[in-house]
């Protein structure tokens, strides 16, 4: 058996044990790691330490999907793309292992307490340009930002909390009339206002705000729609994109502001096709 490459069957395999351990460590689950990779060994015929390391490139990959990793396997990057295909068979296999989980960590959110904020992503605080440009060619090649897209429940998750960090944020500030007034709007009036939340500074200013949320790390590339970009543009003093990572264990968040082309690499993905 090659100790370098493995084939599909054993990275399908490793992926789904991991996958389970995620699954407990998310929900507080205790797990045994040592007794999982015994099984491995015995299954696989490989040895403990070729078990780790991949569970280790595993985490990597995790990343790159902007996904949560289980932290006890510190991220070991230059893997293969056939474990990344793995970790995609999966979560083609098992749709509502994202939904789920958005709806379980919601449920642990959703209160006043203030949203930790911190500095964006920078070219000073980026990963070595090789783990980044792994991670850049998974996050492309399986549409990342997509998956994170079409997550209605951890679109609306994430929305919800930031909804409570903002009335929070005002009743902390003795502003409960403005507390009052702050608005959902992609749940109440439904999408296209270019922003799901409006609310206030404290002195009264007004504060529109796109929430984007992932599970993953704060460099995962999201969408953002020609609508939200023209209201950024036009709203420039209001207007604000607020970005939630870590969700699913921690969350945390950062704040862009426009023009966004200062802080983002803004690339067209689809275009319109009408006929001539």
């Amino acid at each position: 058996m090659n100790a370098e490459n493995w084939s599909d069957q054993e990275n399908d395999a490793v992926v789904a044990v991991y996958f389970q351990m995620l699954m407990d460590d998310l929900a507080g689950r205790a797990y045994n790691k040592a007794m999982n990779n015994r099984g491995l060994q015995q299954s696989l015929g490989r040895s403990k330490g070729s078990i780790e390391f991949k569970n280790c490139n595993i985490s990597a990959a995790m990343i790159g999907f902007g996904l949560p990793y289980i932290k006890g396997y510190q991220p070991r990057f230059n893997l293969q793309m056939s474990l990344a295909e793995a970790v995609s068979r999966w979560l083609a296999k098992n749709p509502s292992f994202e939904a789920s989980s958005a709806t379980m960590v919601a449920q642990r959110h959703v209160d006043t307490r203030a949203l930790p904020f911190s500095s964006p992503p920078t070219m000073t605080n980026a990963p070595p340009p090789a783990e980044l440009s792994q991670l850049e060619a998974i996050a492309r090649r399986f549409d990342v930002a997509g998956r994170d897209e079409r997550n209605r429940s951890l679109g609306k998750a994430g929305e919800e909390r930031v909804f409570h960090h903002e009335r929070g944020n005002l009743l902390a500030s003795g502003r409960s009339d403005l507390a009052d007034k702050v608005r959902w709007v992609s749940q109440e009036d439904g999408d296209g206002a270019g922003y799901d939340i409006a609310s206030f500074a404290p002195n009264g200013s007004p504060r529109l705000i796109e929430v984007k949320t992932t599970n993953g790390w704060e460099r995962t590339p999201f969408y953002i729609t020609r609508n939200e970009l023209e209201v950024a543009d036009a709203r420039r003093q209001e207007w604000s994109l607020v970005r939630l990572f870590d969700f699913s264990r921690q969350v945390r968040a950062f704040e862009l502001r426009p023009p966004l082309e200062a802080h983002v690499s803004l690339m067209a993905t689809q275009y319109r096709a009408s006929f001539n």
